[in-house]
């Protein structure tokens, strides 16, 4: 966008002569928020703000809705806030309620602990562990905020945002300018609306991820149809859990790889994919043959941000805190994040206004200390998960005399 964008009212060729011009650009009207990005973060900021009765605008730069990806997992953290917006029963329709979350080691295939899913667990976090496909969370959402009235631009490329005085204005790529009372920037990773906030870039992790979802009938390998199952390695480790009702399988593979440590710029592509599980144990590469070979993801996240407001913006999602996956909490903390977002607008509403600089800070003085945590604990997690030699002796011989009965180490994430 450049520069030089002409303020709202004043769009080019609106004074001249009828016929020498397009008709004037009439930007749209003003809402009570605008939130940038349609992924899961963006829709669910949208929904729970609408539900609280604001009016809401949400800009998706692509030409229509959609998420790519495979599985997720949800938390209880996540879960009772999609019991609160009426969504669980759906989400559990389409999803798998697991029975166990399990660790393996890769080499021996040896189970080294679990941490039981069931009753008990449900009872403790008032809410159960969901693993659901990406694409079925986000049409959920998507459906959940088209009957809440959001309104659903697609198309629109969000370039920055002024804060100044009683209203945002957000710029975008075609000229149009949208006026709000606060900008939500949900717009991910790589977001231009966190550049003008705390100016900082993604960091590499050196390590990719395969992904892949198959009918289970199509995949002939022997592989549990009711946990979610996690065999650790040397810098490397493979999930797998069943999707859609146990007729799906998903599997994700991570590995370390040798072309990023060598300083290659193109690297982790599916050349390295063989080598990184070659001393993996038999089940694990037989499973191999069920990824997505023609695609796959560099395992990026920032430095945690002490800041993620200015004036009327606010970041959420991973624009806010981009994580490791190694906790599966990077929706579930967008999801938090939208639940605070509409707690903190109703808090610091007055006679129907809300007023968003004090409602933003809030919001932020909240949310930063619980998502830095989560940001490195997910680092810390994934080193434990990647040890090799003594440290991964100790690492599976904690795991194996741990006490199957406690919450020690989740108490913090499911039940905050």
């Amino acid at each position: 966008m450049p520069s030089d964008t002409p303020a709202a009212g004043s769009a080019p060729g609106a004074a001249a002569a009828a016929g020498d011009a397009p008709a004037p650009r009439r930007d749209p009207a003003p809402v009570d928020v605008l939130v940038v990005g349609g992924g899961i973060g963006g829709l669910a900021a949208a929904l729970t703000l609408a539900r609280s009765g604001r009016s809401v605008r949400l800009l998706e730069r692509s030409a229509q809705f959609g998420e790519v990806g495979a599985g997720l997992q949800l938390g209880p953290n996540t879960t009772r806030l999609l019991a609160a917006w009426g969504l669980l029963e759906e989400v559990v329709g389409v999803g798998v309620l697991p029975r166990r979350l399990v660790f393996r080691d890769i080499l021996t295939a040896e189970e080294l602990t679990h941490l039981d899913l069931g009753e008990g667990f449900r009872a403790r976090y008032g809410a159960p562990y969901v693993v659901v496909h990406r694409s079925d969370l986000h049409r959920i959402l998507l459906a959940a905020c088209e009957r809440a009235g959001v309104e659903l631009v697609t198309g629109a490329r969000a370039e920055r945002v002024e804060t100044a005085g009683e209203a945002a204005r957000t710029f975008c790529a075609d000229g149009t300018v949208h006026a709000s009372g606060a900008v939500v920037g949900a717009d991910g990773l790589h977001s231009r609306l966190r550049d003008q906030i705390v100016g900082d870039a993604p960091v590499e992790s050196g390590y990719v991820a395969y992904r892949g979802t198959f009918p289970l009938a199509e995949v002939p390998v022997d592989v549990s149809q009711d946990d979610v199952v996690a065999w650790l390695g040397p810098g490397c480790h493979f999930v797998q859990y069943p999707l859609r009702q146990g007729e799906m399988l998903n599997q994700v593979a991570v590995f370390r790889s040798p072309a990023f440590a060598a300083g290659a710029a193109d690297w982790g592509g599916p050349e390295e994919l063989d080598g990184a599980f070659a001393g993996a144990c038999a089940p694990v590469r037989a499973a191999l043959g069920y990824l997505w070979r023609d695609r796959f993801w560099h395992m990026r996240d920032r430095e945690p941000a002490d800041t993620w407001v200015r004036g009327r913006l606010g970041l959420a999602g991973d624009a806010a805190h981009p994580m490791l996956q190694y906790l599966a909490q990077g929706a579930c903390q967008a999801l938090e994040d939208a639940h605070e977002l509409a707690r903190q607008a109703d808090r610091h509403a007055e006679a129907g206004a809300v007023d968003w600089p004090r409602a933003l800070a809030a919001y932020q003085r909240v949310r930063v200390p619980r998502t830095a945590r989560v940001q490195r604990t997910a680092r810390l997690w994934g080193d434990i998960w990647h040890v090799d030699g003594v440290g991964a002796v100790l690492r599976n011989e904690l795991m194996r005399t741990r006490d199957m009965s406690s919450y020690t180490y989740v108490d913090w994430l499911y039940g905050a």
